[in-house]
């Protein structure tokens, strides 16, 4: 009986494999070549349990017959599904390769249905705070005068990179970069930012994010406790999260992070990310007090301080904020850099300075995780610095964005019409303004967005928001200064609407 069963199935199953292979094959000028339309329908045909393992296929002749075809066609279609497993050739035809039991999926098709794989439990962690949106839409924070960058001069110092470029240029390259760009770096950050380094020391990652990403892969463990700013950068969160960290957010004030006394006692941190210079989002600038005492604290507990020096250069008062990095020898900071930007953001260019008490041990391991690539945009990189136009070009983008914040100022003051705080010094490519909880930063920025600008929502920055991180955070680095007025009345329409829905007639 069991034996009638099995060969009944398997004459069903041959006579629904003829019918289906019995249909003409699509033919016209749209049509993909038969050869792969012959090969789609067979293996859908396996894979739906319609053609059952042991099967005999026809014979190449026959099946050519049957749909009007090459034999030639048939013969390097079956090749292709030996090739890929799907079917067995030998001395007595082609026959069904035995498959899972997934090929059977269709006939089985009453059965409840497997659970699908489990992301992994981190991903819980990342809270989702930002949309896909068009950068280039005005006053969005961190985006750079990408219609002023002198992409001639960048032009021609590619095609010196090019010329100059030896063929094994090509390959894969140092995995920590090219010697030509980290030797540029590593003088220039010793000369405007006084950080103490030199090439040995220095990795170019994938923008900012890769050199947060490695710093956790390097000097953690999951479950480690990790400190950041509140509100502060999500990237770092996400690279904390990512990395199975416990994290703790620290409040920022007039003078950077907050860091009590029982904070070091009873949650001890193993990393902590700050921006000193430039507080992203507030703008806040770490006083050399707090600096100093975050360094030697963190050298007593053990711990290691991430300095993302995002926007340093781009101060509009006096001159540049020194790094901490550089403060005192020896420090247990790693210093983060980016050329998004002070260039653009499509060049993906970051760098990280290890601590010299831990470069030697650190480095055989980072050669190991990364790869080398992009390397033709770091030797470029590397002509741009030492032929002087990086210099020129910051210089150029300094006077840009000290006019263009001066005018979101002024139109700011003058437009805007409701109670507000402008947060932070004159530094950077953008302005953060506090708002009354009255005005929900969130809905103004989904309705702004609606209009075409693209402010961000301070509380968005918080993990855990509190009253007065109710604000906008405003990019002034791609707006020209003569669009703020239209732009902040814009705002203010925005905002008092809301406020108007929210109180009720």
């Amino acid at each position: 009986m069991i034996k009638s069963t099995t060969i009944l199935e398997f004459n069903r199953a041959m006579m629904t494999a003829s019918a289906l292979l019995a249909s003409p094959l699509t033919r016209g000028p749209s049509a993909l070549p038969r050869q792969r339309q012959l090969i789609q329908r067979l293996k859908q045909a396996i894979l739906a349990g319609q053609l059952p393992a042991g099967g005999k296929l026809p014979s190449s002749r026959t099946l050519a017959e049957e749909l009007e075809i090459s034999r030639n066609t048939v013969l390097i279609a079956y090749e292709q599904l030996t090739a890929e497993g799907f079917v067995i050739a030998d001395r007595q035809g082609t026959r069904v390769a035995p498959l899972s039991a997934a090929a059977g999926a269709a006939k089985h098709a009453a059965a409840p249905p497997a659970r699908a794989p489990a992301t992994a439990r981190r991903l819980a962690r990342i809270v989702v705070t930002r949309n896909a949106h068009d950068g280039s839409l005005p006053m969005t924070p961190g985006t750079p005068a990408l219609t002023q960058f002198p992409i001639n001069a960048w032009r021609r110092a590619q095609d010196r990179a090019l010329q100059a470029a030896p063929a094994t240029a090509l390959g894969y390259g140092n995995p920590v970069g090219e010697p030509a760009l980290r030797e540029a770096i590593a003088q220039y950050l010793r000369v405007s930012r006084g950080v103490r380094c030199d090439a040995s020391r220095i990795v170019i990652t994938e923008g900012a994010q890769g050199a947060l990403a490695l710093c956790v892969q390097l000097l953690t463990n999951p479950g480690d406790i990790a400190w950041l700013e509140e509100p502060g950068y999500r990237g770092a969160k996400s690279a904390f999260h990512g990395g199975d960290l416990d994290v703790v957010a620290l409040r920022v004030d007039a003078d950077g992070m907050v860091i009590p006394d029982s904070a070091w006692r009873d949650r001890p941190p193993r990393l902590i990310q700050t921006t000193p210079s430039h507080q992203y989002p507030t703008g806040a600038v770490l006083s050399l007090t707090r600096r100093l005492d975050l360094i030697e604290r963190a050298r007593q507990a053990g711990a290691w301080i991430i300095e993302d020096d995002y926007d340093s250069e781009f101060r509009h008062q006096g001159e540049p904020i020194a790094a901490m990095q550089g403060l005192v020898a020896d420090a247990p900071v790693l210093y983060v850099g980016t050329f998004s930007k002070t260039m653009f953001p499509a060049l993906r260019l970051g760098f990280l300075v290890l601590p010299e008490a831990i470069a030697a041990q650190a480095m055989p391991s980072v050669i190991e995780m990364l790869r080398g690539g992009h390397r033709l945009e770091q030797l470029t990189m590397a002509a741009f610095i030492e032929n002087g136009q990086f210099s020129r070009h910051l210089g150029r983008m300094r006077r840009l964005y000290r006019e263009r914040q001066a005018a979101l100022r002024d139109a700011l003051a003058a437009h805007l019409g409701i109670d507000h705080e402008v947060l932070g010094g004159h530094s950077g490519l953008h302005l953060t303004v506090r708002l009354p909880p009255a005005y929900p930063d969130r809905d103004i920025v989904q309705q702004a967005r609606r209009v075409g600008m693209n402010p961000s929502a301070l509380s968005a920055f918080a993990m855990s928001p509190r009253p007065q991180d109710n604000g906008l955070v405003i990019g002034y680095g791609n707006t020209g200064a003569e669009r703020f007025p239209t732009l902040v009345r814009r705002i203010r329409e925005i905002a008092l609407g809301l406020k108007r829905v929210r109180s009720g007639p």
